[in-house]
């Protein structure tokens, strides 16, 4: 039987994926309002980490034995990342750079657990691998897919602002009222389960 020390760890196991799991989401909620606020910051930031990746591949290369066509596939990611780039903060998903971009994401996994599924490596290397190669570029793209929602419209939007009747900003803040984004989500998650108190009147 069990000892009850045992029982307990079980339960402090619990306490910490629960809080584990408040402090990502803090985080990525405190993310995405900082991309939000420095829409171009973020997309500089973007850009020089995804040559410093071209970087690592290039030293990977020459200082590991991985697979050329992990290598080939990964620079190749990288500069379909700087394609969808160019058009930061928006993201269209039917273009072609977006569409190549989720493919590569998933060509990139698959090559990576095959090759790391047939020889050893600490587990301490591969997620250095996958954090840094694999992961760290699309995490940034994914917490600022709200980002579009506070930039002033530009040659850059491809959907009409417009309605019959609006003006142009009448137009423009009615499309700001439907927001879709990462952080709209935790927005409507914060009043859902964390409802605001008024303030009592004396």
């Amino acid at each position: 039987m069990p000892g009850f020390l045992y029982l307990l760890s079980w339960i402090s196991t619990l306490v910490h994926i629960c809080l584990g799991t408040l402090a990502l989401a803090a985080a990525l909620y405190y993310l995405a309002e900082l991309v939000e606020e420095y829409t171009s910051t973020a997309a500089k930031i973007l850009r020089y980490w995804i040559w410093v990746t071209v970087g690592l591949y290039i030293l990977l290369f020459l200082f590991e034995n991985l697979p050329t066509s992990l290598i080939l596939c990964g620079l190749l990611t990288q500069l379909v990342h700087l394609s969808i780039l160019r058009t930061f903060p928006f993201f269209f998903i039917t273009s072609l750079p977006f569409i190549l971009g989720v493919v590569m994401f998933i060509v990139n996994h698959y090559l990576a657990f095959s090759f790391f599924a047939s020889f050893y490596y600490p587990a301490s290397e591969v997620l250095a691998y996958f954090t840094l190669f694999v992961w760290l570029i699309p995490f940034g793209f994914f917490i600022s897919l709200s980002a579009n929602e506070n930039v002033l419209p530009t040659h850059a939007e491809t959907r009409p602002l417009l309605s019959n009747d609006d003006d142009f900003v009448t137009g423009y803040f009615n499309k700001k009222g439907k927001r879709y984004g990462l952080l709209s989500l935790f927005n409507y998650l914060k009043e859902e389960f964390f409802p605001q108190r008024g303030k009592k009147a004396f």
